[in-house]
């Protein structure tokens, strides 16, 4: 296996002076599963919104092999699906099988196999018999998962999630852990849950003032951060 995500000296300030990440070295191995910790501010967001283009800033990124510019970026993007904190921002059609056809419709699939590959996703992912049914509808579990199957559709290489279990009771955050194991895409997650982090990482990587302050297998970087990892607003 190799490195199908680097990151190198990558910076981001932000128009009101703030500088939000600095200097971050990261890199994911194919199917490797990486959880980003450390508390709100911290700059997990700022980082994971680079990893395909929504936010460019200094550094260098690469994706398979693919240096991330304003020519690549729409490969990029095809290569690195995000799924957002709130399934709100990412779920905006009238039903749920267009919500999850819209990326394949954006690529010019006839609709009457965006369709049928948008209800086989749904079926893959156990939730079939939302399809015909609002957003608006749904639990914010039963989102989550639509959110899931519209970035999932698309094939990307990398899955890169921002605090999945918010919002999410406890069966819902189990039924997210059980299907985000069964993925073979490699994966970075940023989360404050802690149990949530063990049971789908291998490894860690500990955010701190706009740094990458420690790297390392889950359960030492938990044990030695675990207090400040779980800090909220």
């Amino acid at each position: 296996m190799g490195a199908v995500l680097r990151v190198e000296g990558l910076s981001h300030c932000y128009a009101n002076g703030w500088k939000a990440i600095e200097g971050i070295d990261f890199s994911l191995e194919e199917g490797e599963t990486v959880a980003l910790l450390g508390a709100n501010g911290s700059g997990k967001t700022t980082f994971l919104l680079h990893l395909n283009g929504l936010l460019r800033g200094e550094g260098r990124i690469e994706v398979g092999g693919e240096l991330l510019t304003g020519e690549s970026v729409a490969r990029i993007r095809e290569m690195v699906g995000l799924v957002f904190q709130d399934s709100d921002d990412q779920l905006f059609m009238p039903t749920v099988w267009e919500d999850v056809a819209f990326g394949l419709r954006q690529r010019g699939v006839a609709i009457a196999e965006a369709r049928e590959r948008a209800t086989g996703m749904l079926e893959r992912l156990g939730i079939g018999k939302l399809a015909e049914r609002a957003p608006y509808q749904l639990s914010a579990g039963e989102k989550k998962r639509v959110a899931v199957a519209g970035v999932l559709i698309l094939e990307p290489k990398i899955l890169v999630l921002d605090e999945p279990t918010t919002f999410l009771d406890p069966p819902g955050q189990r039924e997210l852990l059980e299907l985000l194991q069964s993925l073979p895409q490699a994966k970075v997650v940023a989360t404050h849950d802690i149990g949530f982090a063990e049971g789908i990482a291998e490894r860690a990587v500990f955010f701190e003032g706009g740094r990458t302050r420690d790297n390392g297998p889950i359960g030492e970087i938990v044990n030695r951060y675990r207090w400040r990892v779980v800090e909220r607003e």
